[in-house]
């Protein structure tokens, strides 16, 4: 699903259309860009402490690169995040991509 969340632009990754359910997203905004963990993130084994946030649900990494992403310890984080999701991802199913306004009302950009 894709979506404008007030400053940021929003690709988020769920086994559903539920927003709710969403494991992963990458968030963008002029600042920069930031792996989140939705579900858990507190729970999530972070022996190399990459995850940033004092959240009660996510917690995010920086992404300073698309390399980042195959580093072994955000792979590992990635699984983890897996595991602990509600709904898990259906590994037969096809991919949808959604895109949407999520706030009719935007505030000012900055």
């Amino acid at each position: 699903m894709v979506y404008d969340n007030y400053n940021f632009l929003v690709i988020g990754f769920g086994p559903t259309e539920r927003p709710s359910e969403g494991i992963f997203s990458i968030a963008m905004s002029a600042r920069g860009v930031s792996l989140c963990f939705l579900q858990a993130g507190p729970k999530i084994p972070d022996p190399k402490k990459l995850l940033r946030g004092s959240g009660k649900q996510s917690r995010h990494l920086r992404l300073e690169s698309a390399a980042v992403l195959d580093e072994p310890a955000v792979k590992a984080l990635m699984r983890h995040a897996q595991k602990l999701a509600v709904v898990p991802f259906d590994s037969s199913a096809s991919g949808k991509l959604i895109i949407q306004s999520i706030s009719p009302k935007q505030r000012p950009r900055r």
